[in-house]
């Protein structure tokens, strides 16, 4: 079992996941960001990195990223601006492949935050691949 697991705080684990699914954290994103399962499709993958996003685990978001697309201090950069935003809201606008079967996949959201108390919106069509089986963040281009 996995240390850091003990250290989530049981209202985070009962409460529902901030990816609105409407489960509980502890039985949709958490298993991925504590390595107990892998996403099995893309938008299990986006979900995650924006539940990620929201705990600000820049570990996770640095681990699902497409080994292409990463970059020499990527964590740090992360984690240097991470506490700047507050995540708010996920709207899923919709996907296409990025299933089970598939090796590549596309998901459109648009993500609520604030920033200084000001409210943004992030409307992005995000590309996944997998790298050995697994799902990956590829980038922002779909």
């Amino acid at each position: 079992m996995n240390e850091n697991i003990e250290k989530v705080p049981r209202e985070r684990e009962v409460g529902l996941c901030p990816c609105k699914s409407r489960a509980s954290y502890a039985d949709c994103c958490m298993p991925f960001h504590y390595g107990r399962a892998n996403p099995e499709t893309a938008l299990h993958l986006m979900r995650a990195r924006y539940s990620a996003y929201f705990f600000r685990n820049a570990e996770f978001l640095v681990g699902s990223t497409h080994p292409d697309k990463r970059r020499p201090g990527m964590k740090e950069e992360l984690e240097g601006g991470i506490h700047e935003v507050d995540w708010s809201f996920l709207t899923i606008v919709g996907s296409s492949k990025g299933g089970p079967e598939d090796k590549t996949g596309k998901v459109e959201f648009i993500a609520e935050y604030f920033i200084e108390g000001e409210r943004n919106k992030l409307h992005e069509k995000s590309r996944f691949k997998r790298f050995k089986g697994q799902w990956k963040y590829l980038d922002n281009k779909g």
